[in-house]
């Protein structure tokens, strides 16, 4: 799996350097970082069942790639409300291989189960009451998981919320930078129309912060583009079906010239064929499948741009976790910048033959985590 890298690598050289860059304020640290490949969320076969599934470690059973801080052992808690989603299985995969490599974690306790904001308060209280050493969170809520955050914080657990932002003052911050994903996609594709044309705008879950985030990076440039028109917006839920559904029903009765998604979007590019229409340009993320379709599917018409949104986010937030844990001096804030990714030459250098729908190839985030490619696709964590 060494393609993996050297793809990775080419494609780093060819668009993105890598940035990283502290800011103190009186409120928070803020990291950037320039990233170049990445999947959205997206449903996979290999999906986790609804139940709650702790990993435990045998020390001598643990390989690492990164020297332990010293003989201490730490437990990582986890809680994903999102079962079924290929982004969250790799976010998920990325925190356990983290946690191997780093060689100094004895379990990752994983609460993992579709659920509301309630769920992922009694998850989160659970993982309190385990002992657990730190919490990684995708959140469900930007405000409503405070309390039970500063609950955490105030018995020394620090929560490290990654994908999307919450308002807890203690918490700490690891994501993909939704705003700008949604602005660059979005200014792509009006671009691509030359600022006129009907736009579909295809949403992820209502409610959810990322969502929320690229709605405003949307709506900010879509305020610079007077003749373009949203023809239909609709939410997709970061469910492949249900976006390949509403995309037939949308290709079949309205006059389309553009679609932009939120990570939905090689079922949506599916749906062309099955309507029996030319195809459109389509703004999605850089799931290998999609990736895949805009390098073959070019001779037939098909224009597109992939954004970069990792979800290897989850290795960097499991990084950051234990860097605090070992005392190290860590920023509040980690951002990774989205790239665009349209070229053949990028969108060759990041594909990979064979990989999992949905899933990215660009896993190893510099320079944060520890693991290797292998170790993401193996999605072993401690002991396991």
């Amino acid at each position: 799996m060494r393609q993996w890298k050297t793809g990775l690598q080419v494609v780093l050289l060819l668009m993105v350097m890598a940035l990283v860059a502290a800011a103190c304020s009186s409120d928070s640290d803020d990291t950037t970082t320039t990233a170049a490949a990445a999947a959205d969320e997206t449903t996979t076969t290999a999906a986790a069942a609804d139940e709650t599934t702790t990993t435990a470690a045998a020390a001598d059973e643990t390989t690492t790639t990164a020297a332990a801080a010293g003989d201490e052992m730490f437990t990582l808690g986890v809680s994903n409300t999102l079962v079924g989603n290929a982004w969250r299985e790799q976010m998920v995969c990325a925190i356990k291989a983290e946690a191997l490599a780093r060689g100094n974690v004895d379990q990752v306790v994983l609460q993992n189960r579709n659920t509301d904001v309630a769920g992922q308060i009694a998850d989160i209280q659970t993982l309190i009451s385990q002992g657990v050493d730190a919490i990684i969170i995708n959140p469900a809520d930007r405000e409503a998981l405070d309390a039970v955050i500063e609950e955490a914080s105030s018995q020394g657990i620090p929560v490290i919320s990654v994908d999307a932002p919450v308002t807890a003052p203690s918490a700490y911050f690891v994501s993909n930078n939704q705003v700008e994903y949604g602005a660059v996609g979005a200014e792509w594709l009006f671009e691509a129309l030359g600022g006129e044309g009907n736009v579909v705008y295809m949403r992820g879950l209502d409610g959810h912060p990322a969502d929320v985030d690229r709605d405003t990076g949307f709506q900010e440039v879509l305020a610079n583009y007077p003749g373009i028109t949203i023809v239909d917006e609709v939410y997709t839920g970061w469910d492949p079906s249900v976006g390949a559904q509403q995309a037939l029903e949308i290709l079949t009765t309205e006059d389309v010239d553009g679609i932009w998604t939120s990570g939905i979007d090689y079922t949506v590019v599916q749906q062309f064929d099955v309507a029996g229409v030319d195809y459109v340009p389509v703004v999605g993320a850089d799931n290998n499948e999609f990736v895949g379709q805009l390098l073959e599917l070019a001779p037939d018409g098909l224009t597109g741009a992939a954004i970069s949104n990792p979800p290897s986010i989850g290795g960097v937030g499991a990084a950051i976790a234990l860097d605090i844990l070992e005392g190290k001096d860590v920023s509040q804030t980690t951002l990774i910048t989205p790239a665009v990714i349209d070229e053949p030459a990028e969108l060759e250098a990041v594909y990979v033959p064979g990989l999992t729908a949905g899933w990215s190839s660009y896993m190893e985030i510099e320079p944060y985590v520890h693991y290797t490619a292998d170790q993401v696709v193996e999605c072993k964590g401690p002991g396991e």
